[in-house]
């Protein structure tokens, strides 16, 4: 197989992936929008999708850095194509049993298991760049924490402040105030997730020997501005079929969601985003959300926290990263075995 045929399929499949997180992650953007009922499920993936594509306006791409970043790649070695691959697929794979399965697992976690197992298989421990790849470890109990603690203290701060509100003109102010919200937060989503897909493209370009290591994205540069085009696109386009089945989980399963909740859970989710994209942070949306949503529950009672639920997803997150690399692996070493023309 030609090199340049290489790198047109796994654009294509990295595409895709970007097309299946936003599909799998629309619940993070629009579950708690729709189960307050304040958008409908088509107006509410439309809100999210719009959002998503704009936040390529607003934030530099620091995480795409990183994430080129986590295999360290030689360009004199093509193999290093079939890791970018395969690690796309066992991302792919993860991110679709999750879905059947109903679990808002993090697409990014699976997106870096994936890559990280692919290039272990291909070169061992010595080409994955453990330092990014511990910091993103690191931020799996951190995000969903400092979501937790954000979505409390704001919905504990909303309380005060309204207090000597009626409980109509509440919902009323908060049904208008959650599509700001919900807009923020979706900014945030898609600026952190859709670069990580611009990470993996750059790392394939590096490895194919298009562009030298450490290459930049930038919306100026007619060479890597359609890179950051496509991703966000491909990303509103997942955002906009939604995944109706994580939705239920989100909005629903967890706690009982109102408009006042819904609010302080997007603008805690959204602003622990916007931070971790500004300092380049490869963190999971799903994950943040979540923590977000436990947090506005439990201002009332911790009993309305529905743990059974909240233990389900934590074992999927912890599963991700493993699972995806053993898949990851798994796809490299097919791929290698199936194609005579692997180096």
């Amino acid at each position: 197989m030609t090199l340049l045929i290489i790198v047109i399929l796994t654009v294509l499949v990295a595409l895709t992936f970007d097309v299946i997180n936003g599909f799998h992650d629309s619940a993070n953007s629009i579950a708690t929008v729709v189960s307050t009922r304040v958008l409908s499920p088509k107006w509410a993936v439309v809100w999210a999708a719009f959002f998503n594509f704009i936040a390529m306006f607003v934030f530099a791409p620091h995480v795409a850095d990183a994430i080129a970043k986590i295999v360290i790649i030689n360009p004199a070695d093509t193999a290093y194509l079939y890791v970018v691959q395969a690690g796309l697929i066992g991302a792919i794979v993860w991110d679709l049993l999750t879905w059947w399965w109903g679990l808002p697992v993090s697409s990014s976690h699976a997106l870096i298991g994936g890559f990280v197992g692919a290039g272990l298989a291909h070169g061992g421990l010595w080409v994955i760049h453990w330092r990014v790849v511990l910091k993103t470890i690191g931020f799996i109990p951190i995000a969903p924490l400092v979501g937790m603690a954000l979505g409390f203290s704001i919905m504990v701060a909303v309380f005060w402040i309204f207090r000597r509100w009626r409980p109509a003109s509440v919902d009323f102010f908060f049904r208008r105030g959650q599509l700001f919200s919900a807009a923020a937060y979706s900014i945030g989503h898609g600026a952190n997730d859709a670069q990580k897909t611009m990470g993996i493209i750059v790392a394939l370009f590096v490895a194919a020997g298009y562009f030298q290591p450490g290459r930049q994205l930038s919306l100026l540069d007619w060479e890597t501005a359609w890179i950051i085009l496509a991703c966000h696109l491909a990303m509103a386009v997942g955002t906009a079929f939604g995944g109706w089945r994580i939705v239920k989980t989100m909005g629903m399963k967890i706690t009982k969601l109102k408009p006042v909740g819904g609010f302080c859970a997007e603008t805690a989710g959204a602003i622990t985003l916007f931070a971790s994209t500004f300092g380049g942070i490869p963190v999971s949306t799903t994950h943040t959300i979540t923590g977000a949503i436990v947090g506005v529950g439990s201002t009332t009672k911790f009993s309305t926290i529905k743990w059974g639920v909240a233990r389900r997803i934590v074992w999927a997150w912890i599963l991700t990263i493993p699972f995806a690399a053993l898949v990851g692996a798994a796809c490299f070493y097919a791929i290698n075995f199936l194609d005579p023309m692997a180096p």
